[in-house]
């Protein structure tokens, strides 16, 4: 029979140092140890891979020794999962600390089965709560008019400032080393503006003499959904015919949120994405994100027809 450590933490923020302390006569013997770090626990034991690797080397009688419950499950679906795993493998589990170390959580008992479903049921309350409790923050954060995420390394003015520079001809690593920054930061704010994208003009097969050469029609307004996020933002970074456009725009609601249908030239629309390309940065939230790539790939979509 055999002590097999398991160990687990939830991201790359945190570290197993805790579990260690709790596990150091046995990690001091050599004792096999499986790790499976920034490891949701919200993803099942079963399907982790250290914890799997770990029952495919265990054999019948071997001890799984884990620092706290926690660890190894936080949901009762996962004892749900694991426990007839265990016990049809012959495996016992034990807890190194806390009330829990004298009992054999993988023990086929009536008790046991109890005792271990409702603590699965506190830890995955615990689990909710936390999850909760952080939503609240981030909400009250942005209520209160803080930044979250990392700093961004161009503001609004310097990105609208790079894209207009790149079109009038400044190089990426020029504009990089203008503003301080690595040139993969601007290719994004770019890339996130469409400026790098080929004008439809070049597309346009030259004309052939002795046949007819029509101009390409003027730019005819094009309706298109704008998220509210980017209507927002842009009505305070927008130029002046950004705003009167967004100003003209029919408000549609979508649950909580909402979107403006703006009718106005396609070169309008894409100015308005350019100066709200600060929103496609890596420090922006994730729904400012979601929503300049859906602007975009609607902007890019009307080019095509």
């Amino acid at each position: 029979m055999v002590d097999r450590i398991y160990l687990r933490h939830s991201t790359d923020k945190q570290t197993d140092a805790r579990q260690r302390h709790a596990l150091a006569a046995l990690l001091a013997a050599d004792t096999p140890t499986y790790e499976d770090p920034a490891t949701s626990s919200r993803q099942l034991s079963l399907d982790r891979t250290g914890f799997t690797r770990l029952l495919h080397e265990a054999a019948v009688g071997d001890t799984i020794r884990i620092a706290d419950a926690a660890r190894l499950f936080r949901s009762v679906a996962d004892v749900l999962a694991l426990r007839p795993v265990l016990i049809r493998r012959g495996l016992h589990l034990r807890v190194e600390s806390g009330l829990l170390s004298g009992i054999d959580l993988a023990s086929d008992d009536p008790g046991t089965k109890i005792m271990v479903s409702v603590l699965a049921a506190v830890l995955e309350f615990q689990r909710d709560m936390i999850s909760e409790n952080t939503r609240e923050g981030v909400a009250a954060a942005e209520a209160s008019g803080k930044t979250l995420g990392r700093p961004t390394a161009l503001d609004s003015e310097q990105t609208v400032a790079v894209v207009a520079a790149y079109r009038e001809g400044a190089a990426v690593k020029a504009l990089a080393r203008q503003h301080q920054v690595a040139p993969k930061t601007i290719r994004r704010v770019l890339d996130a503006a469409l400026a790098r994208e080929l004008p439809n003009q070049l597309d346009t097969p030259p004309a052939i003499p002795g046949q007819d050469h029509h101009l390409p029609a003027p730019d005819q307004p094009v309706a298109l959904d704008l998220p509210g996020l980017l209507a927002d933002h842009l009505r305070i970074v927008g130029d002046e015919a950004v705003r009167h456009a967004i100003d003209s725009g029919w408000t549609i609601r979508r649950g909580q949120g909402h979107t403006l249908r703006v009718t106005a030239p396609l070169a309008l629309h894409r100015a308005a994405l350019e100066q709200s390309a600060a929103l496609a940065a890596s420090s922006a939230g994730p729904a400012e994100r979601k929503a300049h790539r859906v602007y975009a790939a609607r902007i890019t979509s009307a080019g095509q027809q």
